[in-house]
C-alpha cells in the first residue's frame, strides 16, 4: 500500500513540475491546453504567409514574437509565447508559432549533447548576414514533422549527423522557405514536376568544417546561417533528380532547368535575391541546385 501511495505522490509531483526550457520552446497547443484546446484562430492572407502564401510557421524569440505586429493583429492579448493558441491558414492548414531558443541558453535548455561548433568571427561577421545566429529552433523527435511551409517540415532541414542525438539544433530562415515554395510554383507554372527534395539544408559549423577546403564547403557557407539549401526535383521519389528536360537521361542539364526556374523567381521577387548554382553528379550524389537567400546576388 505504501508503495502505491508513493508512486501516486511521484506522479503528482511530476505533473506539477514546471516545464523545461526545451518543452517551452517546442510546446504545442494540445500540451498547453489539454484535449479541450480552443478552436484555431483564422490567419488572414498576409505577410506571415510570405510572398508565396505558403509559409506555415513564424519564428522568433519570445520578445520578438510578443512584439510582432502581424501576430498581434491575429492574436490580440492571447498570452505569452509559450501559450500561443492554435492558428490556421485560410486553407485550413495549421500555422505554427516557433519560439527560438537563445544560443546562449543551449546547454541550460538541454541541447548540450548536440554538438554545433562555432561560427567564424572575422571581418565578415561585422556585416549583418554573417553575424552568428542568436537563436535556434529546438527540434525533438516529437516535433520534427512540424510543417514550416506548405511543402517542408523541420526535419527536411536538419544537419545530416548525430542521428541518435536528441534534441537537435536547427537554424532556418523563413525567406529560404519562401524562395523554395516560389520555386515550386514556378515549376508548376512551366508544367514541370515540382516536388523538391532537400539534399542538404542547415549544416552546423562543426559538420560543415569537415568539407572546408579546396573544392569543399565554404568557411562562411550560407548553410550554416539557415538560408541555403541544396535541392533537386524528385517527383517519383527515387532519390535522384528527375529528367526535367525530357532527354531520357539525368544529367547536369536537368539541374540547369531547375537553375533557370530559380533565376525566374529572383527576377520576379528581388527581395529574395541570393546564390544560385547548378552542380553535376558525382559518386556521392546526383545533380542538384544550390539556392540561398543571402540578400545579394551570387553566382559561381
Amino acid at each position: 500500500m505504501k508503495t502505491i501511495l508513493g508512486m501516486i505522490l511521484i506522479l503528482l509531483l511530476l505533473a506539477l513540475a514546471p516545464a523545461s526550457a526545451t518543452n517551452q520552446a517546442t510546446s504545442t497547443p494540445e500540451a498547453v491546453y489539454g484535449p479541450q484546446a480552443p478552436p484555431p484562430l483564422q490567419l488572414a492572407s498576409g505577410d506571415l504567409l510570405g510572398l508565396s502564401g505558403r509559409l506555415r510557421a513564424v519564428m522568433g524569440t519570445t520578445q520578438s514574437l510578443d512584439e510582432n505586429p502581424m501576430l498581434k493583429t491575429v492574436l490580440a492579448d492571447s498570452g505569452p509565447a509559450s501559450r500561443w493558441p492554435r492558428i490556421s491558414t485560410p486553407e485550413g492548414d495549421s500555422f505554427a508559432v516557433v519560439t527560438l531558443v537563445p544560443m546562449a541558453d543551449a546547454d541550460e535548455a538541454g541541447f548540450g549533447r548536440y554538438h554545433v561548433g562555432a561560427w567564424p568571427h572575422d571581418a565578415l561577421t561585422s556585416t549583418a548576414r554573417y553575424t552568428p545566429p542568436s537563436g535556434f529552433i529546438g527540434v525533438t523527435q516529437e516535433n520534427q514533422a512540424t510543417p514550416v511551409s506548405e511543402s517542408f517540415t523541420m526535419r527536411d532541414f536538419l544537419t545530416h549527423d548525430q542521428g541518435d542525438v536528441w534534441p537537435k539544433v536547427l537554424v532556418l530562415q523563413p525567406r529560404l522557405l519562401d524562395k523554395l515554395e516560389l520555386l515550386r510554383a514556378e515549376l508548376d507554372k512551366e508544367g514541370l514536376p515540382s516536388k523538391l527534395h532537400v539534399m542538404s539544408g542547415f549544416r552546423t559549423p562543426q559538420y560543415n568544417a569537415q568539407g572546408v577546403g579546396k573544392g569543399g564547403r565554404a568557411t562562411h557557407s550560407r548553410h550554416t546561417y539557415g538560408d541555403a539549401a541544396d535541392v533537386f526535383v524528385d517527383a517519383d521519389q527515387d532519390g535522384r533528380m528527375d529528367d526535367l528536360n525530357g532527354d531520357g537521361k539525368v544529367t547536369v542539364a536537368d539541374a540547369y532547368v531547375l537553375r533557370a526556374a530559380a533565376e525566374k523567381v529572383e527576377a520576379e521577387y528581388p527581395t529574395l535575391v541570393g546564390g544560385i548554382s547548378a552542380y553535376p553528379a558525382n559518386s556521392a550524389h546526383g545533380p542538384f541546385v544550390h539556392v540561398d537567400a543571402r540578400g545579394v546576388k551570387a553566382r559561381w
